[in-house]
């Protein structure tokens, strides 16, 4: 049996800075009211352009990776969590010759902390980004290796939201109906918390304001596929 501490944390698990904020974060705020919540980012966002202002800013579009880490950190505080963790990948990297390694960091976090319950993307990696996915799968694949883990929380999209995202990749997937969807989290109380966690991705601005465009014509709700041991 997990004792009353393994409880009390949990630990999301994402490919990039931003992935936190624009996906389940107002499930990570709720969550981290009572419990300790840890982020595994593995990449730090270095293939992520910064907008004009921030590369003004900053001078340096090589510098992006520090300033996406720095944003992420922003976000991490906002929403309670205890510590971000980054694995050492580089963004668009992430693929099938890496599972094993990134599996492997990944284990080895989840070791330290312990978590009773661990959240991801879905296997489809919400828009079909391939770091999104091969995260999802080796995430899986720790957790089925993981005795004390007990149960993944998969983020995920309903068929509805889908349905208003331009697709931007060579392949967006499609959203889940009602009826797969295992937990519906209202985050309404938290909302406000979720914009300022995504407002400190201001190197992502543009994409953080069409996230919220979206959101604004649905619920304030997030769904989750859920696995249990």
């Amino acid at each position: 049996m997990p004792s009353k501490k393994q409880n009390r944390v949990v630990v999301a698990i994402f490919a990039h800075p931003d992935d936190e904020a624009f996906g389940p974060s107002g499930t990570i705020a709720k969550l981290a009211k009572n419990h300790n919540v840890y982020v595994l980012c593995a990449t730090r966002g270095e293939a992520g352009l910064p907008a004009e202002a921030q590369a003004k800013a900053d001078g340096n579009l090589k510098n992006i990776g520090k300033v996406r880490e720095k944003e992420l950190r922003c976000s991490a505080q906002i929403l309670g969590v205890k510590k971000v963790y980054f694995l050492g990948f580089v963004d668009g990297t992430l693929s099938n010759a890496l599972y094993h390694l990134l599996a492997a960091r990944i284990k080895q976090k989840l070791k330290l902390l312990k978590p009773q319950t661990i959240i991801t993307f879905e296997p489809r990696g919400i828009s079909g980004h391939i770091d999104h996915i091969t995260v999802s799968l080796a995430t899986t694949y720790v957790f089925y290796h993981l005795p004390f883990v007990k149960k993944l929380l998969y983020f995920c999209i309903s068929e509805e939201e889908r349905k208003s995202v331009k697709d931007y990749f060579i392949y967006f997937p499609p959203g889940y109906p009602k009826s797969q969807i295992d937990q519906v989290v209202d985050v309404a109380d938290v909302w406000e918390t979720k914009i300022q966690a995504m407002m400190c991705h201001k190197s992502q601005i543009t994409d953080a304001r069409r996230v919220l465009k979206i959101r604004q014509k649905f619920p304030k709700v997030e769904h989750f596929l859920e696995l249990a041991k």
